[in-house]
């Protein structure tokens, strides 16, 4: 549950109620809408009719999609067939023509609150065997019969602030876990969106501790909050979101914010952004390409196959031959770009190169970032070693606090860092990523 509600590709689907032993089923997105569409409905109803209904059931099956309301449960499945709790969805049965036709035309809009990010849970029921707060399929009929127009009829039952998306992108479906469990020292919009999330449900679960959600690093108050989050839904208190909490944050967020329901407290752009590139590619540059070419240029020591690179920021074709090189190496598909996947995977081939040196190391381009940012609360070598060198800096620079080189990341050290990102004009977090490292390494070897 991040980034905006894309059109997924496919669509896994339960043929039973969510605890039962029945058949998972990957249909298309169209053949799914197509299916339930004339499972439920009439292909003589009014055009108008049939239209509201396909948008309510497009948008119903995307909010699920969307908030990962069963993979989030620990399903393998994005819905089930039991009516129960969805749609009705007959594995190979009947589609009527004109529900196909309508389909294909609009199986890409989807109905939303104005002001929220979510496909709108927009719930429905026949309204003669069955009621509901939502769509009645059969009062739908009667007020298109009445000239209501199918904006009209979805408005009548939903509410006016809403609003339709029209032409929503196609995408394969992911999930919303990054891959790689986030703890202390991780950075990132994964990280600032979990931490806001949890922020939320503390509103509803005040034992969980207030974090600083204006910053993307895990930091200890951060794990703190992640620990207490852990026992409250009993899972292991290590700090750690894994695969599991992650899942569980997500559970947790979309139900304290009823986002698979009507009265849904709204997702808005704010809880989704993401300040980060997604993607680095020739002619892009800041502090997102320069931690880049900090990886591979150390990596390049040990892997001659990897063209020198310097570290200037600029994605430019001697970065970009670097990214070539190091995807064939990999096995990734060789692009030039780099996407999340192949980031990772840099990141993480210079976590194990580090991992590997001897004690006391020292590359041509300075001290080894250590793999991860330090944050305040940090204790040992790593710290010692940045110290000395903003230490350094401090006794010539009035701007930057002088420290002492004890080890210990405490307040000063924090206050000496964010002055550092200040001149820098990345983000103030106190913490030291790669970018910091770099800059702090390279300063204090000049001084």
């Amino acid at each position: 549950m991040a980034d905006l509600p894309v059109i997924p590709s496919f669509i896994t689907v339960h043929l039973g109620a969510p605890n039962s032993q029945a058949e998972n089923v990957t249909v298309r997105f169209t053949d799914y809408i197509k299916n339930v569409a004339s499972s439920e409905i009439y292909p003589t109803w009014p055009q108008a009719a049939l239209r509201a209904n396909i948008l309510a059931q497009i948008s119903y099956t995307l909010n699920k999609v969307y908030t990962e309301f069963y993979p989030s449960r620990g399903y393998d499945f994005d819905i089930t067939n039991d009516t129960r709790y969805d749609h009705a969805y007959t594995k190979d049965g009947e589609v009527f023509d004109t529900v196909s036709l309508i389909v294909d035309e609009i199986f890409n809009n989807y109905i939303r609150r104005k002001g929220a990010v979510e496909p709108l849970a927009a719930k429905f029921c026949d309204g003669v065997r069955t009621q509901c707060n939502g769509l009645l399929q059969w009062g739908s009929v009667e007020l298109a019969d009445q000239g209501y127009t199918t904006l009209d009829i979805l408005r009548y039952y939903y509410g006016d602030d809403i609003e339709l998306v029209e032409n929503a992108p196609l995408a394969d479906k992911t999930p919303s876990y990054p891959g790689t469990a986030l703890s202390r020292g991780s950075f990132g919009d994964d990280v600032r969106i979990i931490k806001n999330e949890l922020n939320r449900i503390r509103r509803n679960y005040p034992a969980i501790p207030e974090i600083n959600g204006s910053t993307s690093v895990f930091d200890g108050e951060t794990q703190e909050a992640v620990k207490s989050f852990q026992r409250i839904f009993n899972l292991t208190p290590d700090g750690v979101v894994g695969k599991a909490t992650w899942y569980k944050i997500k559970q947790i967020f979309a139900s304290v914010k009823r986002l698979s329901e009507l009265t849904s407290e709204g997702l808005t752009i704010p809880e989704i952004e993401r300040v980060f590139k997604t993607e680095l590619s020739i002619g892009d540059s800041g502090v997102e390409v320069e931690a880049l070419q900090y990886y591979l240029a150390f990596l390049g020591y040990f892997y001659p196959q990897l063209p020198p690179i310097p570290i200037t920021g600029f994605f430019d074709e001697l970065t970009r031959d670097a990214v070539f090189t190091f995807q064939s190496e990999y096995g990734l598909p060789v692009t030039g770009v780099v996407d999340i996947g192949t980031y990772y995977r840099i990141e993480r081939e210079y976590k194990n190169a580090v991992a590997d040196l001897p004690a006391n190391y020292q590359s041509a381009i300075g001290e080894p970032y250590p793999g991860r940012f330090l944050v305040e609360g940090d204790r040992g070598e790593e710290v010692r070693v940045i110290q000395t060198y903003l230490s350094r800096i401090g006794r010539i620079d009035p701007d930057i606090p002088e420290i002492t080189a004890d080890g210990i990341f405490g307040p000063l050290t924090r206050s000496a860092v964010i002055a550092i990102q200040k001149q820098l004009g990345v983000e103030q977090n106190g913490a030291i990523g790669p970018v910091e490292w770099v800059e702090i390494i390279t300063r204090g070897n000049n001084i």
